[in-house]
């Protein structure tokens, strides 16, 4: 059930529907993400936002198919960092895949629904405020492990997919945060 798990993170929803409406590729657009950021950037938002909802539904379905199999879990700690792990390196599209967020926020939102929703918010009010999507990211990535742990009392294996998840997302992110600290981030609504 975890592969399975990594083969429905590895259906990239962003490079499907993009070839699909317009016959381009997205990871030769924009920043090259396969991703609903990139995807709202180059495409608008209903396409950007229809993406989003795809990816998150693809990280709580694989959680809910591996809780339907067996309520350990470790198992479903293992079936959300696969989900996560397979949109960032999707197997169907040479390992070239997105960031991992919207993803883990659908695997979480199944595997921790209440840890999840408060990182959320996190996530929300740094982009309001910064209208940079990636630093809203990438703090409410690291929160997740202790708001799991410390605040909601997650499983340990929860606690321990989700400092997994933010691990990856931080590294994914990485020349986000070069440019960042450069100041040459792209804010959301700017082209």
């Amino acid at each position: 059930m975890v592969a399975v798990s990594y083969l429905i993170g590895s259906i990239s929803f962003a490079v499907l529907l993009v070839r699909a409406t317009t016959g381009r590729d997205i990871r030769a657009e924009g920043s090259g993400n396969a991703g609903a950021t990139n995807v709202l950037r180059a495409h608008g938002k209903r396409l950007g936002i229809l993406v989003a909802a795809l990816d998150v539904a693809k990280g709580a379905l694989a959680v809910v198919l591996v809780r339907l199999v067996t309520p350990d879990p470790r198992a479903a700690a293992a079936a959300a960092f696969a989900a996560i792990l397979g949109h960032v390196f999707p197997l169907f599209y040479g390992f070239r895949g997105g960031k991992g967020v919207a993803t883990a926020v659908g695997a979480f939102l199944a595997l921790a629904p209440l840890p999840t929703l408060v990182c959320v918010g996190a996530f929300v009010a740094i982009v309001a405020v910064t209208r940079y999507v990636s630093l809203g990211s990438v703090i409410a990535m690291v929160l997740l492990p202790p708001v799991c742990g410390l605040l909601f009392h997650e499983p340990r294996w929860t606690v321990v997919a989700a400092a997994a998840a933010a691990v990856l997302i931080v590294v994914k992110h990485r020349e986000n945060l070069a440019r960042l600290a450069r100041g040459e981030e792209r804010r959301l609504g700017q082209k």
